[in-house]
């Protein structure tokens, strides 16, 4: 058990990395929780740092997930040949499960950001993508498409965290893969849980006053201000 707590605590510290305030920090010289919605998430750090920086912080966060799910639980695993895990459990799915749990709870909660960080969509990616990468890869096309044609990433981690789930029942109860019960349970109750962090955005979204994030550089930002002033002026 002095191992599980262990490689828990670590997975936990690995996550609560505070990639958007010290990117921010680092090469902007700002604190992003002072601007926009003050979150430590990708969404903000897209908005108020920049596209470059915002593909930077989401790559870390992601990286975060992953790390904690695959190589902390795997190393854990070989060992220790696997801590104890609950009746009915493999040891691996369960190290692996836990640990990315804990990468982003803190993620949420990091102890380097007085416990306020992101809503944990990069993070929760990456460790699922650590678990089962063929249902994650299709939630990431869905990401990247949606971000691309609306520019809403809110919009972009609520649909494809909505989807992975139900990508999962489809490959089990659709295509026969084998993918374990506990995985589909848990991919619920973690989409169900960034779904409930983005509750401020889908009021936004639904009242049409979700800001948009930049994703064409600086030349692109210029155009919509021309365009914008012209419609003001016409």
């Amino acid at each position: 058990m002095i191992a599980l707590f262990t490689v828990l605590a670590i997975s936990y510290v690995l996550g609560s990395i505070p990639s958007s305030l010290w990117v921010g920090q680092l090469f902007h010289k700002i604190d992003i929780r002072n601007f926009g919605s003050g979150n430590l998430g990708t969404t903000n750090a897209f908005r108020n740092l920049g596209w470059k920086s915002g593909v930077s912080v989401l790559v870390l966060d992601f990286m975060k997930g992953f790390a904690a799910s695959y190589w902390v639980a795997i190393y854990a695993f070989e060992i220790g040949n696997g801590p104890i895990a609950p009746p009915g459990w493999e040891a691996d799915a369960f190290l692996q499960i836990t640990c990315g749990l804990f990468a982003v709870i803190g993620h949420m909660f990091p102890i380097f950001a007085n416990f306020k960080g992101g809503k944990g969509a990069a993070t929760a990616c990456g460790m699922l993508y650590g678990i089962e990468p063929i249902s994650i890869g299709i939630s990431s096309v869905i990401f990247i498409l949606i971000t691309f044609t609306t520019r809403y990433v809110s919009l972009a981690s609520i649909t494809a965290s909505f989807i992975y789930p139900i990508s999962l029942l489809v490959m089990r109860y659709g295509f026969g893969i084998t993918v374990d019960g506990s995985i589909i349970l848990f991919a619920i109750l973690i989409a169900a849980g960034i779904i409930f962090k983005h509750k401020s955005n889908i009021r936004r979204l639904l009242d049409g006053n979700e800001s948009q994030v930049n994703i064409y550089g600086k030349k692109e930002k210029e155009k919509e201000a021309a365009e914008t002033m012209a419609e003001a002026e016409a």
